[in-house]
């Protein structure tokens, strides 16, 4: 009888490890398609790592560190996961929720006083967690970006000046994507806790998880080693850049990690917030940041290729469906690296997507795991993201129209002397345009890595040149403005590029 029993324990054991193994797709053939899938994106680097059912199940490494070497990164390679960081803001926040130390409802202004939005008393004063964490606050997309971006001000000062960007929309009436109001969350942590954000993610979630390879400087990179390099990307050719360092900004997108902690990450969020017998999130934590705050239009008169029916973003998570199944994630763009988390929580499965360029296939790879983990399709997701991609840049004409009506043999209507000087914009504060010789130099006083030199373009507009390559934009003009008795009073940036907007700064002589 004891044989017996020992037979059907074994008989059932195989039996059941066999029939997890089939709920598995054939991940020899998501291999070969992500290697292909990377070369004919031309991305420089991948790594791509797969959860489900608490166990990191897949891990792909393709590619190189850097174009022109061969080294290839793999899982505990480090890459900047950006804006995906911003899901574990929202979950510090609901920790010191839950510690009675503050309010999702509580108002901005009582933890920073100096915060205020569109010289309006009543929305500065009104505005609170949720509105920060939810994009909701009046803000455009992108909008004020470039009052952060490269600069060397404090958190304190880039939010005073958050509060010259022009409002786009009404309050709470509508979604526009801020980096801005999530450096203001993490200034609240700050004023809460009394240690900065990094300090909080390391001691309250990275410790925890066990992601020690993770960290939220880069100036620690040398300390871990085994790190990707950024790329930009211009007319068809990936360059190496230099890491950026957001540990400023770093609610908004300081994280950096690799496939392997972010899978921790990934099943802790699959979990509901418990980790091992720790219970970081409790339930009310868990639902609040996966609640919809802000609406999406999704068209229902048509199908779409994800089976979608409703979209929105909670609270530091963009939310979803996935061919009926509820989907929660983020996306990260970081200069010269592009990333993807995805869950699929009541499937216990997870996606990271993590490369080291900016023409990426995060969603292509995202989409045909998930597809191939749940069955729901054979779709080729890479060839067909990619030709929309494709398409999409043929399409943007903005510098080759400016260069187009570009007007031959033209003289600047001054001399160069007269169009230096000090000017002032209320958003960013202080540029200065210097004359060294017989040329211009443009100055940014909180952001020296943004210098450039003005090379005459036509009239009174002059070509950007910068000093360094940056990753979302690489061509310019600048034009100065003159009163009726020609004196100049002004500046207009015109920088075509889809993140950083140079023309919301709109400087004014000051001398």
């Amino acid at each position: 009888m004891k044989n017996h029993l020992s037979f059907l324990v074994v008989f059932f054991l195989i039996f059941s490890l066999r029939t997890n193994a089939q709920n598995y797709p054939d991940f020899k053939k998501l291999d070969a398609y992500f290697e292909q899938m990377v070369k004919d994106w031309d991305v420089p680097g991948a790594s791509i790592g797969i959860v489900k059912d608490g166990q990191l199940v897949f891990t792909g490494n393709y590619g190189t560190k850097e174009v022109g070497k061969s080294e290839k990164p793999d899982s505990n390679t480090l890459y900047a996961i950006a804006s995906n960081s911003k899901a574990f803001t929202s979950a510090i926040i609901g920790m010191l929720v839950q510690e009675g130390k503050l309010g999702w409802n509580d108002k901005v202004k009582d933890y920073l006083p100096y915060f205020s939005l569109y010289d309006d008393p009543w929305i500065s004063g009104n505005v609170t967690i949720r509105d920060l964490l939810s994009h909701r606050v009046g803000l455009g997309t992108f909008s004020g970006d470039v009052i952060w971006y490269k600069s060397e001000a404090d958190a304190a000062e880039l939010i005073k000046r958050a509060g010259k960007v022009p409002q786009a929309y009404d309050f709470r009436s509508g979604y526009g994507y801020s980096n801005l109001m999530y450096i203001t969350a993490g200034e609240v942590i700050r004023k809460v806790t009394g240690k900065s954000w990094g300090e909080n993610v390391q001691e309250r979630i990275l410790e925890h998880l066990g992601m020690d390879r993770s960290i939220t400087t880069a100036k620690d990179l040398m300390k871990k080693s085994n790190y990707t390099t950024a790329h930009g990307r211009e007319e068809g050719k990936n360059f190496p850049i230099a890491f950026e360092d957001w540990e400023t900004i770093g609610a908004t997108g300081g994280i950096i990690s690799s496939v392997n902690d972010v899978a921790k990450w990934m099943i802790f969020n699959l979990n509901h917030g418990i980790h091992g017998q720790d219970t970081l999130l409790k339930r009310q934590t868990r639902n609040l940041v996966w609640t919809m705050h802000n609406v999406n239009v999704v068209d229902h008169t048509s199908k779409n290729d994800l089976g979608r029916h409703f979209s929105g973003y909670g609270l530091g998570w963009n939310i979803g469906d996935f061919h009926g199944n509820f989907m929660v994630g983020h996306t990260g763009g970081y200069d010269g690296m592009i990333t993807a988390v995805t869950l699929i929580p009541d499937q216990k499965l997870g996606v990271v997507v993590l490369t080291n360029g900016h023409k990426s296939p995060i969603m292509a790879a995202t989409y045909y795991a998930l597809d191939q983990m749940l069955g729901t399709g054979e779709k080729n997701w890479s060839t067909d993201l990619l030709k929309r991609v494709n398409e999409n840049e043929l399409k943007d004409t903005r510098i080759a129209d400016i260069k187009a009506r570009r007007i031959p043999n033209t003289k600047p209507s001054l001399t160069l002397s007269a169009y230096a000087g000090t000017y002032d914009s209320e958003i960013y504060g202080k540029i200065e345009v210097k004359q060294e010789g017989d040329k211009l130099r443009l100055l940014f006083s909180n952001s020296p890595r943004l210098n450039a030199s003005l090379r005459h373009w036509h009239h009174d507009t002059f070509e950007i040149i910068w000093d360094e390559k940056h990753a979302w934009f690489n061509f310019g003009t600048l034009k100065f403005n003159m009163d009726n008795n020609m004196k100049v009073i002004s500046m207009d940036f015109e920088v075509p590029n889809d993140d950083i907007f140079f023309e919301e700064l709109k400087p004014k002589k000051v001398r």
